[in-house]
């Protein structure tokens, strides 16, 4: 397929998926480059990435060894973006405009398709900030919402949890063709 993705993870336990779904990927030859959160470096290691998708991981927005700006390049540096897992923390970033870290500078100034695929609490997925959060960025952004599932999550159960690896990588096909 020769398209390219950025792939911005945020903190939390459904970060192992994105490992699964990067795999899949490459299988497909749709190259992945990661942009981690500093909450998601707290749960796994910039290297794993590095190590499945074969690409550099970016923790940090600023590399010295470039002119260009970081978040310009790696916005301008991609066919499609997808944030998984998101937090309601990097929802309500995009949502207001808020672009304090590399993932949401670079979200900032991606141009092209986004999909957001949330994971959190249920009790986060529901409260009316972030639900007026994802209104916001369906209504201005037209930003795809691939929708949490309900089951269990590391706190009980309800809806919150990532959805499948398995859905995730078909709507990316789909908004790559």
């Amino acid at each position: 397929m020769n398209k390219k993705i950025s792939i911005g993870v945020c903190g939390g336990i459904a970060i192992y998926k994105i490992c699964e779904l990067i795999s899949l990927l490459k299988k497909a030859n749709i190259e992945s480059q990661v942009i981690m959160t500093k909450s998601a470096c707290e749960f796994v290691s910039p290297l794993l990435f590095k190590t499945i998708s074969c690409n550099q991981v970016y923790t940090d927005a600023f590399n010295y060894s470039d002119i260009e700006p970081l978040h310009i390049k790696l916005a301008m540096n991609s066919d499609l973006f997808l944030i998984a897992p998101a937090t309601a923390s990097i929802i309500g970033k995009i949502a207001n405009g808020i672009s304090d870290d590399l993932l949401s500078s670079t979200v900032c100034a991606f141009n092209k398709k986004l999909l957001i695929a949330p994971s959190m609490n249920v009790n986060m997925w529901n409260n009316p900030i972030t639900q007026k959060n994802i209104q916001t960025l369906k209504e201005f952004l037209k930003v795809e919402i691939i929708e949490p599932e309900e089951g269990n999550l590391a706190c009980g159960k309800g809806v919150g949890r990532l959805s499948r690896v398995e859905v995730i990588f078909e709507n990316i096909k789909k908004n790559l063709i």
